[in-house]
C-alpha cells in the first residue's frame, strides 16, 4: 500500500485539533502524521491496521495513535454499498507531543503523559474504559478554546493512570518501516524498488549488497518476519493496486508491468494478499469517497 502523508494541523490555528467525523465509510488510506490521533470510535466496524498489528474495531472503541505511526481504518464492505443506512462515526483529536511547549513533559508532573506518549509509538488500545471518558472526548466539540484545552490535559491524564490496555504494534516497527538506520537495508529496498517490475530474486539482491544468498534469506527474515518473496509479492501487488485504481489498463497488461509474467500467478498473489480478485478490488475501492479518519 501507498503511504501518505497526511495534513493533521489545526485549521483554526489552536494548539490541537477537534474533529467529528460521521461518514458513509472511513476511506481505506494508509497514511501518517506528525501528530498524535486519540479517537473514540462512536460507531462502525471493520478492520483497523495500526504498525504491524491488524485488528478489527467496532464502535466504543478508544484508541491513540504516536506520531508518525502509519495507520488505517477500513469499514467492512457492507459499508460501501450505497443503500447501506450504515455511518461511521468518530471523534478524532490530532495533537503534537509538544501543543503545551517544549518543556511541558519535562516537568515531574506531566511523567505519566510523558510515558503515555511514548507507548503510543506503537498505538495503544484501552480497554474497559468509562462511558464518562469517552463523553469528555466528545464533549471537547462544544468548548471554548481554553476550557477544552485544560479538559483535554485532564483526558490525557486519565488515560495515562488508566489500567486496562494493550499495546498494538510491534517494537520495531517503526525501526523497520522507515529504515532510515541501517544501510544495509537502505540498499536493498533501493535495489527492490527500482527492479521490482524485473524478474528478479533474493539471489539478486544478495549480490548487489554483496552478501551470501543463504545469509540474506536469514538476515531479511529475521527483520521482516516474513520471506523477501513475500516481501516482493507484497510491493508488486501494491503497485498493481495504485494501477488498477488510477488508471483504466487490461488487467493482464497491469500484472505485466508489476512484474508478473504469468496472469494465473498475478490473479492467485494478488487475491492472497487483498483478499479480493483484481476484479472485485476495482469494484470495491472505486465506490470510495475522499473520507478520512
Amino acid at each position: 500500500m501507498e503511504l501518505h502523508l497526511l495534513d493533521r494541523a489545526s485549521p483554526d490555528h489552536h494548539s490541537f485539533n477537534v474533529s467529528h467525523n460521521c461518514y458513509p465509510h472511513f476511506l481505506k488510506v494508509w497514511h501518517y502524521h506528525p501528530e498524535l490521533e486519540l479517537v473514540s470510535l462512536v460507531k462502525s466496524t471493520g478492520t483497523h491496521f495500526i504498525g504491524d498489528h491488524i485488528e478489527r474495531f467496532e464502535g466504543g472503541e478508544v484508541v491513540l495513535i504516536g506520531k508518525n505511526v502509519p495507520h488505517m481504518w477500513l469499514n467492512d464492505e457492507a459499508y460501501f454499498d450505497f443503500q447501506s443506512e450504515d455511518s461511521a462515526e468518530a471523534i478524532a483529536v490530532h495533537f503534537k507531543k509538544d501543543f503545551l511547549g517544549d518543556q511541558f513533559l519535562e516537568v515531574p508532573e506531566a511523567k505519566k503523559i510523558r510515558e503515555l506518549f511514548e507507548k503510543a509509538g506503537r498505538g495503544i488500545k484501552f480497554n474497559k474504559l468509562e462511558k464518562g471518558v469517552k463523553d469528555d472526548i466528545r464533549g471537547l466539540m462544544d468548548l471554548e478554546p481554553f476550557t477544552r484545552m485544560i479538559r483535554f490535559i485532564e483526558i490525557l491524564q486519565i488515560l495515562a493512570n488508566h489500567k486496562e490496555y494493550r499495546v498494538l504494534s510491534s517494537s520495531s516497527f517503526l525501526d523497520r518501516f522507515f529504515k532510515t538506520e541501517n544501510k544495509r537495508l537502505d540498499k536493498i529496498y533501493e535495489f527492490v524498488y527500482n527492479n521490482f517490475t524485473e524478474n528478479i530474486n533474493s539471489k539478486d539482491v544478495a549480490a548487489f549488497i554483496g552478501m551470501n544468498a543463504s545469509a540474506f534469506s536469514r538476515f531479511f527474515k529475521r527483520t521482516h518476519r516474513k520471506t523477501f518473496t513475500t516481501y516482493l509479492n507484497e510491493i508488486r501487488i501494491g503497485y498493481a493496486c495504485k494501477l488498477l485504481l488510477e488508471s483504466e489498463g487490461n488487467i493482464a497488461a497491469i500484472g505485466y508491468e508489476s512484474g508478473y509474467n504469468n496472469l494465473s500467478n498475478f490473479n492467485r498473489q494478488f487475491k492472497a494478499i487483498t483478499k479480493l480478485s483484481p476484479t472485485k478490488y476495482i469494484q470495491f475501492y472505486t465506490q470510495n469517497s475522499n473520507r478520512i479518519v
